[in-house]
């Protein structure tokens, strides 16, 4: 590989041009309309303009594909974010020929989808909290909410904390609900939400796993991601302080026994 596009923006971009410097490997960057300015399209070696302004342009897969494929650009790192956890942009891109960083398709299908994911843990024996099986409309969100009291409206595409919001009485809810699929849509192209059982003074942990795609999967400990400013992480501390060793060992043995049901490919991490 030579040539990689980076189907992301701003810090994130640039981040991934260093690694490919680093690595010898020839840069290409895209830009909005409205990004003609931003840092990342300088630290490439080849910028490429994008029809459309802000996230929307960065959400346009056939506009990307198509850049990548132009450009003989043989890969397409999509960061994290925008098209990230995308398993059809990931199928889309081996189908023009070029190389996805990350996930496979089959695995961002059920781990970009927190329904699917929620059913994987299940059938893995992973503990969850209460949720809406699937894509959940207004009134069943306060059909819920009336059954679980206080819950917290979340993205089924995505992460990173955008497209959620904590609902503790039920006049909150519609302006919420609406809110939480507004930024989804804008953030991941997909505005569909579910509820989820608000649990108290919950520590946010997360455990990187590694798999080859055989099944045979391993585990480089875990984060503490707690400190966060609206639902976005500002600190990760690794290991995580304070944390009992039976209760590590099982968080590890969970998300290893995830990883080896979809035979992870890339390094992945959740909690």
């Amino acid at each position: 590989m030579q040539r990689l596009l980076i189907a992301n923006r701003g810090e994130v971009a640039i981040r991934i041009a260093r690694s490919a410097d680093e690595m010898g490997l020839q840069s290409h960057a895209v830009f909005s309309e409205d990004d003609a300015a931003s840092d990342h399209i300088a630290k490439v070696d080849h910028a490429h303009r994008l029809q459309g302004s802000g996230p929307a342009a960065y959400l346009d897969a056939q506009q990307i594909i198509r850049i990548a494929v132009a450009a003989q650009c043989e890969a397409i790192h999509p960061g994290y974010g925008f098209l990230s956890e995308n398993g059809e942009f990931a199928q889309r891109c081996s189908a023009a020929g070029l190389r996805f960083i990350g996930p496979s398709a089959d695995v961002l299908r059920i781990f970009g989808d927190k329904a699917n994911a929620r059913r994987l843990a299940a059938q893995c024996d992973v503990p969850t909290l209460p949720g809406t099986p699937s894509a959940t409309d207004l009134e069943s969100a306060r059909r819920f909410l009336r059954a679980h009291g206080s819950v917290m409206i979340k993205a089924l595409a995505g992460g990173g904390g955008r497209g959620m919001r904590l609902v503790k009485e039920e006049a909150e809810l519609d302006s919420a609900y609406e809110r939480c699929r507004s930024e989804a849509l804008q953030a991941f192209g997909n505005a569909e939400v579910y509820a989820e059982k608000v649990f108290p003074k919950a520590r946010h942990i997360e455990v990187q796993v590694i798999g080859d795609g055989s099944g045979e999967v391993t585990h480089l400990w875990e984060r503490e991601c707690s400190l966060q400013r609206q639902r976005q992480k500002l600190i990760e501390i690794a290991p995580a302080p304070g944390l009992a060793s039976a209760l590590r060992d099982r968080l590890i043995d969970c998300a290893l026994r995830m990883a080896r049901a979809v035979k992870l490919t890339s390094l992945a991490s959740g909690g």
